[in-house]
This record gives structure tokens, sequence and C-alpha cells, in this order.
């Protein structure tokens, strides 16, 4: 194995686990820290679309079976893996304007990562705040739920790729 592809096995094994760990925190009721789907938002751009499915359909089921949610996040991961390269197009129409083909600051600039990341966060929480409540009963709730995690999640995968970011020069 290459050695970004045995970076990428880390970071998803770290990841989940930092998820599962998560998945225990509500911060003030509505807000849970999602941070497992930066290794989504991070594969490279030119990866097949059936890696990209699988890796995001087995790294859903590992969280769904550690955090007693049947097939949620599977079913959330895997729409995410769907859009993530419309989104990506959207905001980046050339990949050849990128130094790397993987998507972070560096490669892409931070006003082109950051509207990328959260709006594919943004996807990933409305799904998977729609699944679990599954009704528009208590529609304010969910709302609340939906912008307060997208916020937060948005928040720490931005200050993860900071920590995780390749660049070679020295930051300030």
């Amino acid at each position: 194995m290459t050695k970004t592809a045995i970076q990428f096995v880390v970071l998803a094994i770290v990841l989940v686990l930092v998820q599962i760990i998560f998945n225990k925190i509500v911060l003030f009721g509505v807000a849970v820290p999602i941070v497992f789907i930066y290794l989504l938002l991070r594969l490279p751009v030119n990866l097949a679309t059936n890696w990209v499915l699988t890796i995001a359909f087995l790294m859903g089921l590992t969280v769904d079976v550690f955090g007693n949610t049947p097939g949620m996040n599977a079913l959330a991961c895997t729409v995410l893996a769907v859009l993530r390269a419309p989104v990506f197009n959207v905001y980046m129409p050339r990949e050849n304007d990128m130094n790397t083909p993987i998507p972070s600051v560096d490669s892409m600039g931070i006003a082109a990562y950051f509207k990328y990341m959260a709006t594919l966060v943004l996807f990933y929480c409305v799904l998977i705040f729609m699944i679990q409540a599954f009704t528009t009963r208590n529609l304010v709730m969910t709302l609340a739920r939906i912008g307060a995690s997208t916020l937060l999640s948005v928040v720490l995968i931005f200050g993860l790729d900071s920590l995780v970011s390749t660049r070679r020069e020295k930051r300030l």
C-alpha cells in the first residue's frame, strides 16, 4: 500500500473511534459533533466512484454498528458520497486548478474549500436528522439540531483540516 493509502486508513480508524465517542455528546440538547465524514470530504477527487461509495458505506455502517443506529449513517454517507463530486464541481469547475487531487484548504483555497465542506456537512446533517426524526411533527427541534450540528461540525472539521493538512511550508 502506498503512503497515502495508509494515511487514509489510519485517519478512517481514528475518525470512526472519535465519532463513536462524539455520538454520546449532545451540546445544549441539540448539537451533535459529526467529524467522521471528514474522510469522505478529503478522499482524492480522481478516486473511482465505486471506491468512494464503498468507503462511505463501510464507514457509515461501522458508526451504525457501534452507535445502535440501524443503517442511518450508512444511508447518509452513501448519499453524501454520491453528492460529493457534483458539489466539488460547483465550487471547483476545473480540477487542473488544484495542486493536489485531495480537497483541502491548501489545494482549493479557503473560500472554495469552506463552501464545499459546509455544503456537504449540511447535506449530511439534513439527511441524518430527517432520517432519525422521520416525521415533521417536531420540525423546529429537527431544524435546530440540523443547524447547530452543522455549525459545530463545520468548525471541528475546519480545525481538523488545519491539523491534518500536508502543507510543506511553516504556518504562522
